[in-house]
């Protein structure tokens, strides 16, 4: 069978007319459909398996969108703000789970590991403002708000799994105090509230000992379903009925662990057992289960299932049957319901599924998310073998005429929205960054709002816990801001953890940028900048096809051999060519290729610590990526090494120059590097960095370095701090048109970047370290994003001027 294409135009990060691609055979049977941004409905033209599209005949047509209306977010109100208003504490914070007050003025959230519920204050959405925290006396779960009161999920189990316990807290959200608590009688997960106000259902997981039993379920006590008659205007008066979903599922029937739950407007709940992958079906009032079924398993075609070291994205496996286990759960109408496949046990089909209420699946996300992740570099490769982006939760909202269904990835921090007018057909619409780990997802359409809840907090790792703000207007999509094109086996180029950034000096609105050592068998990007979002279009592998790389001794010379024993060439190297380097730097050669700026790994006083794994080096590369030439340091200022090495590289007048992170042994302020490539000699200048200004310390650095053709360069300045803690983020000029070796140079600030940062809505990332200028004068930034891991992903390419 032939795949008709219909008017498609796929524009990620954009809202444009989508195509959907559904089954069209005429049985009536399997009927399920594959979303405009999968790979397989991108090209058009014949379905190349059909065994990767579960043997059905796809037919893509048109699906019109509202053009011109999207999500953008304005605003990320970090969580430890409420402790310090200026984020000025180690105390680890966590807004997880996240509702609205009935007038849409005040957000509440649940605070883990604080004890707390938290509460603010979004009159201006742009500016949410800290209003107040309360003790719940035990970890709070969930919240639901219904009417004046939001009900709080206490879980006081206080790690005993053999006699769990736990509460509803009722919190007046006016005056934020405890109006009443109901026991339950075991740990809480999830709370819903019903459309109506008249039923509250809480999930009572009694989550197992993962240290037992090899972490699976099947240990007692097992979860049920509370049912909470919240008819009577007076909490006081509610009584927590139990609803026993025993005996149900297949998988450890015995140990239910309900884990999520959402309910329609027929007061109908439905229930996620994750770990017994099954779903329940609850009629309210009759206080009974409807239905109960299986969750079934899921086909992968394209996804990396391998966490290689160092990390390969490599969407090339497969996988069959594996358990959806799905997590959070929301009902699209009183008809088909939504479940974000995360898996626990046995890794997570990696997507999100549309049910019936007979059980039957209606459209299944399938390598869908995988590859949308990977096509904005936003895929966690250490976490390849595990879940892959790990979809956590679903929710639903109707703004205007359109329904919306949004996705959170857990592991990518993406939250995933498509258009389900028609529930058996949804179709992408766009794609929206979060801080790291979002959890709870809110529809706010009283307010043109969406809020989710991001819970990972870790202040040495430059993650802070937020509650992201989206706004739902006439404007355009704000992100990706990178996009990647497919490979020839229609899969996206992968790529993250972008280092150096430089302009092609003959096309306008082509940059190149590099993949650091995150990464192994690197690679160098080309970027075209004329799009919105820009578009990666090609990838080079560096490769050492003419052994010039393992030819390299490990010192300049012989005497300075005996420094670098411990120097491992072999690991740079790969069967297949390629190479593991560090790439920080990259500039276009004035005689065709490449320079690239190889970071060295390790610091020659400590070894022990900071073991002499690499030298620092320069790497000429023709137009295909293959070395052709390496360049190493005098033996002098080699002998000096600390691990924080080249960063950025740029050619001017017949000279490169090499920016030096930070100052190396016995030394007040980093080199820039200077080698004439002619008479084959160095030369050395200081540059002066700036104070420390981040209110948690740390370092400043440089990152990059860039000719402006004239005898000037823009460098690129940074500390290694982000979000509440980012102070420097700046770019300077200095002038070397006549420089002397050894001199400190004089440096004019150019651009401070903290404002424009800023104005992404987001927190400040920390690793701004590509700066370029194209042929036409165009600035551009980028921030290195670790690779997604103990990192939210985000990329922010940016032109700063013109």
């Amino acid at each position: 069978m032939k795949t008709t294409w219909i008017g498609v135009s796929l524009m990620l990060g954009l809202s444009v007319p989508l195509a959907a691609c559904s089954d069209d055979d005429d049985d009536n049977s399997n009927d399920t459909s594959i979303a405009a941004g999968d790979t397989r409905c991108y090209q058009g033209g014949e379905v190349a398996d059909p065994a990767t599209n579960n043997g059905l005949d796809f037919t893509c047509t048109a699906t019109s969108l509202d053009d011109t209306k999207n999500f953008v977010r304005i605003a990320s109100f970090p969580v430890c703000s409420q402790l310090d208003a200026d984020c000025n504490t180690d105390e680890e914070t966590a807004a997880e789970i996240v509702d609205v007050s009935t007038d849409g003025q005040t957000l509440v959230y649940s605070d883990s590991p604080g004890g707390r519920i938290g509460f603010i204050d979004i009159t201006t959405p742009s500016a949410p403002v800290a209003a107040g925290v309360l003790d719940v006396d035990g970890e709070p779960t969930a919240v639901a708000v219904l009417g004046s009161h939001v009900l709080v999920g206490v879980n006081t189990s206080d790690g005993d799994f053999v006699n769990p316990s736990g509460n509803l807290t009722v919190v007046d959200v006016a005056s934020q105090a405890i109006v009443t608590t109901i026991d339950l009688g075991g740990q809480p997960d999830s709370v819903a509230v019903s459309p109506d106000g008249n039923y509250a259902v809480i999930a009572i997981e009694n989550e197992r000992n993962e240290d037992e039993g090899d972490g699976r379920v099947g240990q007692a006590p097992g979860g049920f379903v509370s049912v909470v008659d919240t008819s009577d205007a007076d909490p006081t008066n509610w009584v927590a009925t139990t609803i026993v979903v025993d005996g149900l599922a297949d998988i450890a029937g015995d140990d239910p662990e309900p884990e999520y739950v959402d309910i329609n407007s027929e007061n109908v709940a439905v229930v996620t057992l994750q770990e017994n992958n099954y779903v329940v079906l609850i009629d309210l009032a009759a206080g009974t289960v409807t239905n109960s079924f299986t969750a079934g398993s899921a086909d992968l075609a394209a996804v990396d299932m391998t966490e290689e070291s160092p990390a390969q994205i490599l969407q090339t496996e497969s996988a069959t049957g594996v358990p959806r286990e799905p997590d959070g759960v929301t009902w699209i109408n009183d008809d088909f319901f939504a479940t974000a496949d995360e898996g626990d046990m046995d890794g997570g089909s990696r997507g999100f599924t549309i049910f019936n209420t007979n059980g039957e699946v209606v459209w299944t996300a399938g390598d869908t998310l995988d590859h949308l992740a990977a096509r904005m570099g936003h895929y966690p490769d250490a976490r390849s073998e595990n879940k892959g982006n790990e979809p956590e939760n679903v929710e639903v909202g109707i703004f205007g005429a359109q329904r919306f269904l949004f996705v959170n990835s857990e592991r990518s921090s993406l939250i995933f929205v498509y258009n389900a007018a028609d529930p058996t057909n949804p179709v992408y619409k766009q794609t929206l960054p979060a801080a790291a780990g979002p959890e709870g997802v809110k529809a706010i359409p009283s307010r043109n709002l969406l809020v989710a809840a991001s819970e990972e907090d870790a202040r040495d790792d430059k993650l802070r816990s937020v509650v992201n703000i989206y706004e739902y207007a006439e404007q355009a999509s704000a992100y990706p801001t990178l996009v990647s094109e497919n490979r020839a086996d229609d899969t996206p180029i992968p790529f993250a953890a972008l280092s150096g950034l430089a302009g092609d000096p003959t096309m306008d609105d082509v940059l190149y940028s590099i993949e650091d050592s995150f990464f192994g068998a690197n690679r160098i990007f080309q970027l075209d900048v004329s799009q919105t979002p820009a578009r990666l279009v090609a990838e080079i592998q560096i490769q050492d096809t003419d052994g010039v790389l393992a030819g390299l001794t490990t010192a300049s010379t012989t005497e300075d051999a005996a420094l670098f024993d411990d120097v491992d060439l072999a690991a740079m190297l790969n069967e297949d060519g390629s190479v593991n380097l560090d790439p920080e730097g990259i500039a276009v050669a004035s005689d065709g290729g490449f320079w690239l700026a190889s970071e060295g790994a390790g610091t020659l006083s400590d070894t022990e610590n900071r073991p002499l794994n690499s030298l620092n080096l320069i790497l000429k590369l023709d137009h295909t990526g293959v070395i052709s030439q390496v360049i190493t340091l005098p033996e002098e200022v080699n002998a000096l090494q600390v691990r924080f090495g080249f960063e950025g590289i740029t050619e001017y007048d017949g000279k490169l120059y090499v920016a030096i992170q930070r100052a190396w042994e016995g030394e007040e302020a980093p080199r820039i590097g200077i080698y004439d490539l002619t008479a084959e000699t160095w030369s050395f200048v200081f540059y002066p960095l700036d104070a420390v200004a981040s209110q948690y310390g740390g370092w400043v650095g440089l990152s990059d370095i860039t000719s402006l053709g004239d005898g000037t360069f823009l460098v690129l300045e940074r500390d290694n701090q982000g979000g509440p803690d980012a102070a420097i983020k700046r770019i300077y000029t200095v002038d070397m048109s006549a420089v002397t070796d050894g001199e400190t140079l004089t440096k004019t600030l150019t651009m401070d970047l903290m404002d424009v940062l800023k104005a992404a809505g987001g927190l400040v990332p920390e690793k701004i370290e590509g700066l370029g200028l194209t042929a036409a004068n165009d600035m551009y930034i980028v921030n290195d994003n670790d690779g997604v891991d103990d990192n939210s992903g985000e990329i922010q390419l940016l032109k700063v001027s013109q």
